[in-house]
């Protein structure tokens, strides 16, 4: 009896221990809410000071010119102009270019990674796509303005026709295999692999003669300057290549072994079991995928500044990716050491900072959205 009391007493905590544990968990987690709670702060201090900043000139300008004209003289002690018109339309030019550039490559490869090359491969194949992203960016603009932009202005068409080549020749071997399997179960027949070889064959044979179409017609352009928007989008695109290829092939691998076993047991092929069960399942983290890429694309301030041209005007005619533009993270860059505190100019280039930021928290907020809207599909809530 006396042994039970004594271990009783052994494992009943004491107030004193009692109390010092409470305040040991209030530490721990009140510490671990500031950790928390200091990312949140930082991004509302950044939103604050740029937005302070910003002030004087809206509240003296107005934003009517700022966004309505493509006039950008911050500069002229007569007439300074501030029509950032140009500028938004150059960030928009070289994203939607890497865009073009990044997208089919990046999901295309995602694809391959995870549900076509074996799995040997792949272990050797993805670390080096992510190498890419450990590059800095400086390199890549180094690249662009002395490498790429030369090879552009001396060898433009034939450069222009290989590289539509190597990015779309993956999309459309691809887009023929996986529509000659899909298809050859709607072709009446007995022999289901002799349809699906013709029809793989066919859409890969319309595929190769349009791309040899497009490089046709790529090949007799000249370029005048190697400094573009092509250029720009082209590099833009290979620097957000990592990301969209990473997150999308882990999207596609997290939908997990037994949902392809389900598919195949059911009778689908691997053509079918990748467009109609997989892809729509990882659809989620492929859009947030090209999400990110598409901010790494807008934020991108070293190779825009070294590459694009700086000019800031809208190329005539505006689908002309030939022409010479300039972004917004380039004008900031390139103005900021020569605006002088507290004049116009300076606070202009906040206005442009604060409108960059206000578009990246958008897209932020856009990927969520559409991230938990499949979330939700999928899960048929």
């Amino acid at each position: 009896m006396a042994v039970h009391k004594s271990a009783q007493r052994d494992l009943t905590m004491s107030r004193r221990a009692s109390r010092i544990q409470r305040l040991g968990r209030a530490v721990g987690e009140g510490f671990l809410f500031l950790v928390t709670s200091l990312s949140m702060l930082a991004v509302l201090f950044i939103f604050y000071y740029i937005a302070r900043d910003a002030w004087p000139f809206i509240r003296q300008q107005g934003l009517a010119e700022f966004f309505g004209s493509g006039e950008w003289y911050p500069s002229s002690e007569e007439q300074p102009s501030y029509g950032a018109q140009a500028i938004f339309f150059g960030s928009a030019m070289v994203t939607l270019g890497s865009v073009v550039v990044a997208v089919p490559l990046g999901i295309a490869a995602a694809v391959c990674l995870s549900d076509v090359l074996p799995f040997v491969v792949r272990q050797y194949v993805k670390p080096v796509i992510e190498i890419l992203a450990a590059i800095p960016s400086v390199a890549f603009g180094f690249f662009a303005l002395v490498v790429f932009a030369p090879i552009l202005q001396e060898q433009g068409g034939p450069l222009l026709a290989l590289l539509c080549w190597i990015v779309f020749l993956p999309v459309a071997l691809l887009g023929a295999l996986v529509l000659g399997d899909v298809l050859a179960d709607r072709v009446p027949g007995k022999n289901r692999g002799t349809r699906r070889t013709v029809l793989t064959s066919i859409f890969g044979v319309a595929g190769l003669g349009l791309l040899a179409w497009a490089g046709s017609a790529l090949s007799g352009l000249e370029v005048t300057s190697g400094t573009n928007a092509l250029n720009v989008s082209f590099i833009l695109g290979m620097m957000a290549l990592p990301t969209i290829v990473s997150v999308a092939e882990d999207a596609l691998q997290a939908t997990g072994r037994e949902l392809r076993e389900g598919s195949y047991a059911l009778g689908a092929t691997r053509a079918e079991t990748l467009c109609r069960t997989i892809i729509p399942a990882a659809m989620s983290g492929i859009v947030a995928a090209v999400i990110l890429g598409i901010m790494r694309v807008i934020g991108e301030t070293m190779v825009v500044w070294m590459a694009s041209g700086n000019t800031a005007k809208i190329p005539a005619p505006w689908y002309d990716f030939l022409e010479p533009v300039r972004t917004i993270t380039a004008s900031i860059a390139g103005d900021m050491g020569e605006a002088a505190r507290g004049t116009m100019r300076f606070h202009v280039l906040f206005t442009l900072a604060l409108a960059l930021l206000v578009i990246s928290f958008v897209m932020n907020l856009l990927s969520q959205w559409v991230v938990n809207r499949q979330r939700r599909k999928l899960s048929g809530s």
